[in-house]
């Protein structure tokens, strides 16, 4: 089935994110836009995925727990999970590597840690603005290996925290089977450059920081059914695409 997607959205658990991006304003705005499925994925945290979901239950729409992990390269990586429990397996171990700096709310601002009907009920302490001490092949192994997620490039048309901004080339000695393009556009020099994109599926999400910009219904994905793992299945399958 086709499910219109956003796979890159952030609360305000990310100390860079409106104060407004909370569950029930991202679930709800999501659901106006005309949404089947989206992602929540903070920076190097999924402290706010529970709430996420609970606030979608018994509504039409599909919420993936996930984060956005940075690298030792400084590269970005979605990282979507098949249920919350796995997600919090995968931040134990970010947080174990990342270094230990208190968050300084008046310059990188704060971090917000709420609950079903949008309360806050904690503030994280650490800044999770900074690279975690873990390569792309680790994080790529520990995601896709032992907790059965998917991991996905972010914004690599981008020449901050950007796998090719980083390496230049698409690595080989990872199976990459999706990457994520913050704009359309970007497609045909990509791939021009890149002829491996062209295996793999393309993703168009908002990385939205402000309810506004979380994605119209424009960007869709095939899966088997409307279910976490289904989609997952699919991120990680790949396919033959052809570009104008």
């Amino acid at each position: 089935m086709k499910l219109a997607y956003d796979l890159h959205i952030h609360t305000a658990l990310s100390p860079c994110a409106d104060k407004d991006m909370t569950p029930n304003n991202i679930v709800n705005m999501s659901i106006l836009k005309g949404l089947d499925v989206i992602a929540v994925t903070d920076h190097n945290s999924c402290k706010n995925v529970r709430a996420c979901i609970s606030c979608a239950k018994d509504r039409p729409l599909l919420v993936i727990p996930g984060m956005e992990v940075e690298t030792a390269e400084e590269i970005h990586l979605l990282c979507l999970f098949p249920d919350a429990g796995k997600a919090e397996e995968m931040q134990e171990w970010v947080y174990s590597h990342l270094p230990h700096i208190r968050n300084n709310e008046g310059i990188f601002g704060e971090q917000l840690i709420l609950d079903d009907d949008d309360n806050i009920t904690g503030v994280e302490e650490r800044l999770l603005l900074c690279p975690a001490a873990m390569t792309i092949n680790e994080v790529y192994d520990v995601v896709q290996d032992r907790l059965e997620g998917a991991v996905i490039p972010a914004h690599i048309d981008r020449q901050s925290n950007s796998l090719l901004e980083s390496f230049g080339v698409m690595p080989e000695d990872i199976s990459i089977t999706c990457v994520e393009l913050s704009q359309k556009n970007q497609v045909c020099r990509l791939t021009g450059k890149h002829p491996s994109i062209r295996n793999m599926k393309t993703l168009f999400s908002s990385d939205a920081h402000y309810l506004g910009y979380i994605s119209e219904r424009e960007n869709f994905l095939e899966a088997d059914c409307k279910e976490v793992r289904a989609v997952l299945n699919s991120l990680k399958a790949g396919w033959k695409q052809e570009f104008k």
